[in-house]
């Protein structure tokens, strides 16, 4: 029994692609806790004053049953006005929220045009919609006009959808999302931005990159900056009603914990109250861009610096390496990018001081030579 799986693990191992969990350990250069709220004691309050007042742990069902709460209604209310949308909904995880836009909102007939480096979540939707996908190149809004253009030219007469990240997760560059926006504009087009990396590290709230607008429809996870979990789709009111009814990934979940909804809106809150972290984050960024980038690092003025080694297995050793000496750091393999494009994954978090990014660019410098 298990044959095929035995040999598929085999396979992985043989390429150095075999994965496995390990525990939290060293200086913080992994997670994406960009301004260091998951410990922070406004949300530790915020979560213990819910639990005296009654706010129950688990909701008891989907939000169409009995599983709708005040809690995220409150939430919906004040996140649809943080990031300047008419509404918003909130969602479990950013992977089933991801997967139920794509999967949901373009109908047969339409065209998804996504960037091709957009996240495994984007990918799962596409699967599940019944709107034809095809990928445009990276960050280049003429492949994406070229697209829409030759699929008019071959009687495509729905709705473009362009689905892209704000901020790549992996390479830690941003979309050309004004030029993407003046596109949907140009063929009638919807724009879905995926703002995970973003919300809380962009904007002059911390709302992220992208312009709200009729033709809009973002994403913004809680488990990132925000210090939560779950995720918030934010949109014209017609997306929002359209998920609620058409969504099967919102629809036959178990709706979120009202404590995380409370969570939520208590990160929104400190986004808003507290403008010292984003500056914070971005004097820590700049430093790290200046010491990280000598030793090879892409350096984007965001907190995802990728090392680019090519080689799993040196990519592997090398992280384990920089662990062993204290910086909490993870080699990222196939699939999750390219083959030939394995790397350590630098994130540059309020967790870590400036010493450590002084420190971690002289380990670094031992580890690679």
């Amino acid at each position: 029994m298990l044959d095929f799986h035995r040999a598929d693990l085999a396979r992985l191992a043989a390429r150095d692609r075999l994965r496995g969990l390990a525990p939290q350990r060293g200086r913080d250069f992994a997670s994406n806790d960009y301004l260091g709220l998951a410990s922070h004691s406004r949300l530790a309050a915020a979560i213990a004053n819910a639990v005296a007042e009654g706010v129950p742990i688990g909701s008891g069902g989907s939000r169409l049953l009995r599983g709708n709460h005040p809690e995220h209604e409150a939430l919906e209310a004040e996140a649809a006005t943080f990031f300047g949308a008419e509404a918003s909904l909130y969602f479990s995880s950013g992977y089933t929220a991801n997967a139920t836009l794509l999967a949901t909102l373009p109908q047969r007939g339409d065209l998804i045009v996504h960037d091709a480096l957009v996240h495994a979540s984007m990918h799962e939707g596409m699967k599940l919609s019944r709107a034809q996908s095809v990928a445009a190149a990276h960050n280049d809004p003429a492949a994406f006009e070229d697209a829409i253009r030759a699929w008019r030219t071959q009687g495509g007469k729905g709705t473009a959808w362009i689905a892209v990240e704000s901020l790549y997760s992996m390479d830690g560059d941003t979309a050309p999302l004004a030029d993407l926006m003046a596109l949907a504009e140009r063929h009638d087009a919807m724009l879905i931005v995926d703002e995970a990396h973003a919300t809380g590290v962009f904007g002059d709230r911390g709302q992220g990159l992208a312009t709200p607008g009729e033709r809009v429809v973002t994403l913004h996870t809680c488990g990132k900056a925000l210090g939560c979990e779950g995720a918030l789709v934010a949109g014209p009111a017609i997306v929002r009603d359209y998920l609620i009814n058409r969504g099967r990934g919102f629809i036959f979940s178990t709706a979120p914990s009202p404590l995380m909804a409370r969570g939520v809106r208590e990160a929104l809150r400190i986004l808003a109250d507290e403008p010292e972290r984003r500056i914070a984050l971005h004097e820590r960024i700049a430093l790290a861009g200046e010491r990280l980038a000598k030793q090879g690092a892409l350096a984007n003025g965001t907190p995802i610096m990728p090392l680019i080694l090519h080689d799993n297995g040196r990519t592997m050793r090398a992280g384990e390496a920089l662990q062993t000496r204290g910086f909490d750091i993870r080699g990222i393999r196939p699939p999750t990018v390219p083959v030939g494009a394995a790397r350590l994954r630098l994130s540059i978090t309020l967790n870590v001081e400036e010493a450590d990014i002084l420190a971690l660019d002289q380990a670094l410098n031992e580890v690679l030579a």
